[in-house]
């Protein structure tokens, strides 16, 4: 019997080949946690015995179930209500089970709590929550290839012309594809399979070329847009020709929306819509680069079982803790591409500049900043949706729909006494710009406190001000809690291979692939689920990166799916990785290289401001704790007694003390619920049936 993702208790598990013996009958919802069902529509089997009657909320649907194909009594459950609902199964003896399914609608919430307002549908859509009926095109593979081109069912190429395709299962048919696009959540979704035109498919009885297997594509960026968007493409060659189907959504391209719940919550209903049309799954693989690698490692530890394995290439931990270096890059070009700021005598060199940001190209704190900081802070950003007479403007329209990414992550960060805007978990109060160039006599003295006391920080609408920023709360806690700001502690039980090229000023930071190891160490005691390929090739690391990770992760997956012992997955992970995956070096197109040297020498790990002030490599500290301005720690580095005075008047309650955790810093609450609850509440166990009477 296949394999299938199950949520279970307050966070999901990974089934690997997992059978369990029933004591007694039982109701079993499979395509989600019984309370996360959206739609009207779930997949159920019943175990322990055929039921002699099948009842929901009193009405009869025993015709919806049968014992199927596969062994099991099933069916697909249709005409769920909204709210609570009771299924009950009987059997010829008058024993049997009953289970509460928990219905939302299929525009969605499910757990992201209210929906951001304005919100503009497709022109097609049928009504206020932008759902429209599901659509279906066909594609296949040219003999000779090239990419996909479009297929009609009722006027076929002549099957010469149509390439085959073999699965990893051995499977060998026509490739030709069929995509599903429909909407979900108020927004799109895509699902493409390798599909047999005039073959029935169900999900008891898929049809056999699909190996049961998942992947996840992903979007790039970090925005908040407040209209439909278009899922990502999944037409997916390496993938599909394999035998996987491959889904996406709209939301979760996180240029689209880098709201992490939204994300997650996106994906577990066409996740919940795969396996009610298409069948379980047996484990599922995420995939993307830049934003789509931030998705894939932020939804991983917020919502885990999500993903059984994810492939985060040019990799984002996360938008939250990403936000403290374009904070920082923003305060520091203030001051940095501002001369006449500058104090008399105090000169600025490109090499001190460098020093100070942790980064030899000042273009990528420009760039980073520039395409980012924006839509993370600024409230007068242009988002998509938002016409320029709705938004936010702090003079002319201070009632406008605010755009930057805390205001459309309200449900998580809440609100600020002050105004009504939403909190920020971003500050800092008490960070030492460019401490460690200080010490090392890269930059001088006089530099270090010009710098420092002219530095400042943003106001709530992403403006300079000549104060630091201080973070909000309940906004800081949030961040951490809900997942904004990735801490890594439940991804023990996801495999990740990272992809990683140089970064040549283009703001992909090699050092935020060993962020997130250094985090995983910290968190869990091992980073040993986590696999880095480093690779010449900029950015991406190596041209054939993608498809030979999706291989990879699929070998590795398959022998923790074939592992039926009793050992937890975490550990499981680790002892079933085959040997031939571990970190490695390539020289970009497809040669591996022996050791990691030249990766080394060319894929270098730079730093960022925060860390040149002290910050480990771990950077997920937004709100450091303090301990007094003690002039001999910066022994042997001399201040004057004027230089010393601006020092404690910018410093008056301290600086950064980095051996300590962060203000309200602590593990992030796995499957958090924003239904009624600003700030999140954990969903608690997965409903369960009981027996009847």
């Amino acid at each position: 019997m296949r394999g299938r993702l199950v949520l279970a208790a307050a966070l999901a598990t990974f089934a690997l080949g997992a059978g369990t013996a029933q004591a007694a009958v039982s109701i079993d919802v499979l395509s989600n946690r019984a309370d996360l069902i959206s739609g009207g529509d779930a997949l159920v089997a019943v175990d322990g015995g055929t039921p002699a009657s099948m009842s929901l909320n009193g009405k009869d649907v025993t015709s919806e179930f049968a014992t199927r194909a596969n062994g099991r009594y099933e069916g697909v459950l249709t005409g769920l209500q909204n709210g609570t609902n009771t299924l009950a199964a009987t059997l010829p003896d008058g024993s049997g089970a009953q289970i509460t399914i928990t219905n939302h609608s299929i525009g969605g919430p499910v757990f992201s709590g209210p929906q951001v307002e304005p919100w503009v549908c497709q022109s097609t859509a049928t009504d206020a929550q932008c759902d429209q009926p599901i659509s279906y095109s066909y594609k296949y593979m040219p003999a000779t290839g090239g990419g996909f081109q479009s297929y009609d069912p009722a006027n076929p190429p002549p099957s010469a012309l149509i390439a085959t395709a073999t699965t990893d299962q051995g499977v060998t048919v026509p490739y030709i594809i069929r995509e599903e696009t429909g909407y979900e959540d108020r927004d799109q979704y895509a699902i493409a399979t390798l599909f047999q035109p005039g073959q029935t498919w169900q999900p008891w009885a898929p049809q056999n070329q699909w190996n049961g297997k998942l992947v996840i594509e992903h979007g790039a960026s970090c925005g908040a847009d407040r209209q439909t968007g278009t899922a990502p493409s999944v037409e997916d060659d390496a993938a599909l020709s394999r035998g996987f189907a491959v889904m996406s959504t709209a939301l979760d391209n996180a240029g689209h929306d880098c709201n992490v719940v939204t994300e997650a919550e996106s994906l577990i209903m066409a996740k919940e819509h795969l396996t009610e049309a298409y069948g379980p799954i047996r484990y599922t693989i995420g995939t993307g680069c830049s934003g789509g690698s931030l998705a894939q490692q932020q939804i991983a530890n917020a919502y885990p079982g999500v993903y059984q394995g994810i492939l985060p290439q040019c990799s984002f931990p996360d938008a939250w803790s990403t936000g403290q270096q374009l904070a920082d890059y923003f305060v520091l070009r203030h001051y940095l591409e501002n001369p006449t700021d500058w104090s008399p005598g105090v000169v600025w060199t490109p090499l001190s500049i460098a020093a100070v940001e942790g980064h030899p190209n000042h273009l990528n704190s420009i760039e980073l900043s520039t395409l980012y900081f924006t839509s993370l802070g600024d409230p007068s950003y242009a988002c998509a949706g938002v016409s320029a007479s709705e938004r936010y403007n702090a003079q002319t329209n201070p009632g406008g729909v605010r755009c930057d990414l805390a205001d459309y992550m309200v449900n998580v960060f809440g609100r600020r006494k002050s105004d009504g805007f939403a909190g920020r978990p971003l500050d800092n109060v008490g960070v030492q710009y460019g401490l460690d160039a200080l010490k090392a006599g890269t930059i001088t003295p006089a530099q270090f406190v010009d710098l420092n006391v002219k530095a400042g920080g943003a106001d709530i609408d992403g403006q300079w001000q000549p104060q630091r920023t201080v973070a909000d709360q309940p906004a800081l806690r949030n961040a951490y809690r809900s997942g904004a700001i990735n801490e890594t502690n439940n991804m023990k039980d996801v495999a990740i291979i990272d992809l990683r090229g140089p970064d040549p000023g283009a703001f992909h930071d090699v050092y935020r692939a060993f962020a997130v190891r250094a985090r995983l160490q910290r968190e869990n005691g091992t980073y040993a689920n986590q696999v880095i390929w480093e690779g010449l090739a900029p950015i991406i690391g190596d041209a054939t990166y993608t498809t030979q990770g999706l291989v990879a992760m699929d070998h590795w997956l398959a022998a923790v799916e074939a592992d039926h012992s009793s050992k937890p997955l975490s550990q499981k992970l680790i002892d079933d990785k085959p040997a031939d995956i571990h970190d490695q070096c390539s020289d970009g197109v497809g040669q591996v290289l022996p050791g990691t040297e030249a990766c080394q020498a060319i894929v270098q790990a730079y730093q960022t401001p925060r860390m040149v002030a002290g910050e480990s490599i771990a950077t997920d500290n937004n709100k450091c704790r303090l301990k007094p301005l003690v002039r001999s720690d910066y022994y042997p580095v001399q201040f004057t007694d004027a230089q010393w005075a601006s020092l404690e008047k910018v410093f008056p309650t301290g600086v950064c003390d980095w051996s300590k955790p962060g203000v309200s810093q602590a593990p992030t609450l796995p499957w958090l619920t924003y239904d009624g609850a600003v700030g999140g509440k954990p969903l608690g166990s997965a409903p369960r049936s009981t027996p009847l009477g």
